[in-house]
């Protein structure tokens, strides 16, 4: 590769919100080895708010899910107006994240003196080819649950010669003070001070990878019958709103429930502001670890080498089940995964007492 600096670089990946924010390391690496460079980010357009503000990105390009639905010519002018605005930019560089053919595509149109992706097998001779022509350098992606996401998107700058230094390595998520100024509000409306506060965020939106309403229960009413303030949080989806009413029924005292009322930079900055996080494997466990919030996080059909919270106080708790991580939509497709099952709440209180000490917020109230 040339040892010439890069002035701007495009960072495409069209994922869902946990991919994306895993990716700002490659932002903040780029940032640290070309002083001076400019980055810029494509993302899904409801993914945005992951990577805006980050102090390593310049600009958000995004594209709609729902571009696809489409009739040609409104396609057309979507595409067009987004290949003018990148085209405009002039990148010498673009590091490709996921198999996607967009960017292939813009490679081939867009010209940058490097470009990088993984190095996948297409679904034929012919594309793979043509997928392998599309870039200057492929990486390989190392699966299996043996490595973590982040490392794996750095793996592509270590594979153009930039090597990735701990400094750079850490996630960032900026929530603003617009998003950090409605979350106090939010709380004081519900009786509840910043900082003080336990944060579970019970819900994913694969239902499968979510602990049994009764172990949160039972978990939540441990915590309030010692004085500890909790505070839920889930998306706004009517299944995980649902499912929060489900524990609001079992619980033996009320808590205060921001769930649905959220913004993602508004949840980033809830999550922030919380004593610790207990979560799955999810887009909020992530965000724990961007904000440096001490989080617990259960794992069960996921991988959690692969997924884990990254370079953050945490604690996770899996069980030894030999058929983990299987990816299951759970056992035998019933939606109910044993192996989250058989996580019992005297342990995750356990692991949340210890890791509250071990961090220095074990004062609670």
């Amino acid at each position: 590769m040339s040892d010439a600096p890069f002035r701007r670089a495009l960072v495409i990946k069209l994922r869902h919100h946990g991919d994306v924010l895993l990716t700002g390391p490659v932002f903040s690496t780029l940032a640290e080895a070309h002083p001076g460079i400019e980055i810029d980010a494509l993302v899904y357009s409801d993914t945005q708010e992951m990577l805006t503000l980050h102090p390593h990105v310049r600009t958000v390009h995004t594209i709609g899910r729902d571009w696809r639905k489409l009739g040609p010519l409104a396609q057309l002018s979507r595409y067009w107006g987004l290949y003018k605005a990148l085209k405009s930019r002039d990148y010498d560089l673009i590091v490709h994240l996921t198999d996607h053919w967009h960017g292939a595509r813009l490679a081939r149109l867009l010209k940058p003196r490097v470009s990088v992706a993984p190095s996948v097998k297409k679904n034929s001779a012919r594309a793979s080819k043509t997928w392998a022509k599309s870039f200057t350098a492929r990486y390989p992606v190392v699966g299996g649950n043996r490595r973590h996401t982040v490392d794996i998107h750095l793996d592509a700058l270590r594979r153009i010669g930039i090597q990735p230094s701990e400094a750079s390595k850490p996630l960032r998520f900026v929530a603003g003070d617009a998003a950090e100024a409605s979350v106090a509000a939010k709380l004081e409306g519900q009786g509840v001070a910043s900082g003080g506060y336990i944060l579970i965020h019970p819900t994913s939106r694969w239902l499968f990878k979510t602990w049994p309403v009764a172990h949160v229960a039972t978990l939540v009413d441990a915590l309030t019958a010692r004085g500890d303030t909790v505070v839920l949080s889930a998306a706004p989806s009517k299944a995980e709103l649902d499912w929060i009413a489900q524990l609001k029924m079992k619980l033996a005292r009320p808590v205060a429930d921001l769930s649905g009322q959220l913004s993602l930079k508004e949840l980033g900055a809830l999550i922030a502001g919380a004593r610790a996080f207990v979560g799955v494997d999810s887009v909020p466990m992530h965000l724990a670890a961007a904000t440096q919030t001490p989080a617990v996080a259960l794992f069960g059909p996921s991988g959690d080498i692969e997924w884990g919270p990254w370079r953050s106080p945490h604690r996770l708790i899996t069980e030894p089940f030999s058929c983990r991580p299987c990816g299951q939509d759970g056992c035998g497709g019933s939606k109910v995964s044993d192996c989250l099952t058989a996580i019992t709440p005297e342990r995750v209180l356990a692991e949340l007492d210890g890791l509250l000490a071990e961090t220095g917020r074990g004062v609670s109230r």
